[in-house]
Parts: structure tokens; sequence; C-alpha cells
């Protein structure tokens, strides 16, 4: 069963899907600083859309359209991200820009309703434990 296009791809997928290895991938990361997949425990990539997006953007910066690294690196500096990934409009048909979403700003973190709940309970709990602490340090 294919994924759908807003799913996060892991990096095998996001290579199979760019048609370059993993390693390249890895090694765009240290290149470019603009690369910032999500990392789970482990270090596990997974990459979301606008991931893929600017990968593809750098791949066909870079295959297709002949820059080196400093110029992909000068092109992102002068122009933006949404340059970058606009380069890869078009090459393969899977990236589009998305005129809501903030390309230059980091990737937020967002936190699912059982993720939440998680951490509400953890600071209840914190929270009690300090008022007990606090009681247990005044007594004389």
């Amino acid at each position: 069963m294919a994924k759908g296009p807003n799913a996060f791809r892991t990096i095998s997928e996001a290579a199979d899907e760019l048609g370059v290895p993993q390693h390249v991938l890895r090694f765009w990361e240290t290149k470019f600083s603009f690369i910032r997949p999500m990392k789970r425990a482990g270090g596990r990539r997974f990459y979301r859309p606008q991931d893929v997006a600017v990968l593809n953007g750098v791949r066909t910066l870079l295959h297709s359209e002949g820059l080196t690294i400093k110029g992909v690196q000068k092109l992102h500096r002068d122009q933006g991200l949404a340059q970058v990934i606009a380069a890869g409009i078009g090459s393969n048909g899977s990236a589009s820009l998305d005129p809501d979403f903030d390309y230059d700003a980091p990737a937020p973190q967002r936190l699912d309703g059982e993720a939440r709940n998680r951490l509400a309970f953890a600071l209840d709990d914190l929270t009690a434990i300090k008022s007990r602490l606090d009681g247990l340090l005044s007594r004389p």
C-alpha cells in the first residue's frame, strides 16, 4: 500500500522517491544546514513532505542544473529555501510549494494527544512531588 502525499518518509523511502542512494541524503545533511529531517530515538530519520521537496530541489540543482555544492549553498543564502524547492518542482512531479508554509522556519515539534496527555500527567506528578519536598524542607 502506498503512503499518502502528506505521510512521513523513512530515509529509504525518500531515497527511492528521489532516485539517489541513502548515503547521498546523509551527505547532503552535512553540506546543507537547511536539510533537517526529524530524528527519532536512535537517530532514525523521518522526512516530512517539505523535506522531500527540499531534497528534490537540491537533487535537481546538483544533478540536472549542474550547480556545485557551494552554488546551491549560495542560492539558498541569496534567494532562500523556497527557491531551492522551486528548482525541483516539475522535475519528478512530486514537489509543490505550499503557500502557507514558512520554509525558512525551524521545523516545529508537534505532540499527538497521547504524548501531550503523558506529559501533562508527568507534570502533575512532578508538581505534587515538589509540593511534598517543599513541605518537608520547611519543617524545623
